[in-house]
């Protein structure tokens, strides 16, 4: 089985029902740290996000999310199961609109016939009885595999105290939660006008702080029945995790500079931090290969953040085969590790 464990979706009627673009435009912050409008390019409607004013960060287009079209393409690149979530959107919705987009996933995953999975989105701030109600709702009678969550809100990272409300309650459940980077980080000024840094180690950087907070804090000791997936490979953490994971040293030093690893971070890592790749091919085959080697097979999620571009899910699977991997390995990469993490059957 081969399961795309990153496909973005929004309701098609984003683009044609202007009371749901109205309310779905209005929650946003509409601030220096946000702007999001519509607008017509090639005769494309399109819902774009600038994070922060005046840097395009998403873009949402009209016919990038017409069921047929997805499962079409879900065929053409043989592509068995895929996992649904709302790009980056989530980080300001309310509850109401919320409640409209898991609607509209769940409907979805009826009519592909269970070849889409949904993940809830919530608001995990100002996390209330009805918040909880309505996740309960989700993982319960609608079957969704679990939940997503940004990496960051405002300027506060998941391990703050403000999420412990929400931790508490998916820690209760049991859930995996998928943890998709924030456009920028939150300490963004030294990057933010240079569109690939901005766009794309933006992402990186964003996602390793995030893990990194998670790891070197008491967060999965809060929260011990939680799995976190984390998108972009974690912000290529495959790339620092022996850095930032030194082991005690063999020499006798004067002064000791660093935190070392007993084991428990370690051990954090290997129970509750998985890594989704977001995308195959921008990596390039020897990175790809070396953070499958470096973070271990079992611990790597195949993703494609299609719509983004059509070829990371059609040439996706294709892309991955070619790594060289054992024939158990590229296994549990293209589709047995999100199968373990989001217990699809």
């Amino acid at each position: 089985m081969v399961i795309d464990a990153n496909m973005y979706w929004v309701p098609e009627s984003l683009f044609t029902n202007e009371e749901v673009l109205a309310r779905f435009v209005g929650e946003a912050p509409q601030d220096e740290s946000t702007r999001v409008y519509l607008k017509d390019e090639g005769g494309v409607r399109q819902v774009v996000v600038e994070k922060p004013a005046g840097y395009p960060a998403l873009n949402y287009a009209q016919g990038d999310y017409v069921l047929e079209r997805m499962l079409a393409d879900m065929d053409e690149a043989g592509v068995d199961v895929a996992v649904l979530k709302v790009p980056g959107a989530n980080e300001w919705m309310s509850l109401d609109t919320c409640k409209f987009f898991n609607d509209g996933m769940a409907e979805y995953a009826r009519l592909s016939g269970g070849r889409m999975v949904p993940l809830a989105v919530i608001p995990a701030l100002d996390f209330t009885p009805a918040c909880a109600a309505e996740l309960g709702r989700c993982l319960g009678e609608l079957g969704f595999a679990g939940v997503q969550l940004c990496s960051h809100y405002g300027d506060k990272y998941l391990d703050d105290p403000a999420f412990a409300p929400l931790f508490e309650c998916l820690n209760e459940h049991g859930a995996t939660v998928y943890v998709h980077h924030v456009p920028v980080p939150v300490d963004c000024a030294s990057i933010v006008a240079y569109n690939n840094l901005r766009r794309s180690y933006g992402r990186v950087q964003d996602q390793v702080t995030a893990v990194g907070r998670e790891l070197f804090s008491d967060f999965f000791e809060r929260y011990p029945r939680i799995r976190m997936v984390h998108s972009m490979l974690g912000g290529a953490f495959f790339a620092v995790s022996e850095m930032l994971l030194p082991k005690p040293s063999k020499r006798a030093d004067a002064v000791q500079r660093f935190q070392t690893d007993d084991g428990q971070l370690a051990a954090r890592l290997r129970e509750h931090v998985f890594f989704e790749m977001s995308h195959a091919q921008p990596w390039g085959a020897e990175q790809l290969a070396c953070a499958v080697k470096a973070l271990g097979a079992d611990h790597v999620v195949f993703g494609t953040s299609y719509p983004v571009r059509r070829e990371w899910l059609l040439d996706g699977p294709a892309f991955v085969r070619g790594l060289g991997l054992s024939e158990q390995d590229e296994a549990l990469v293209l589709g047995g590790n999100a199968r373990a993490l989001y217990n699809l059957s």
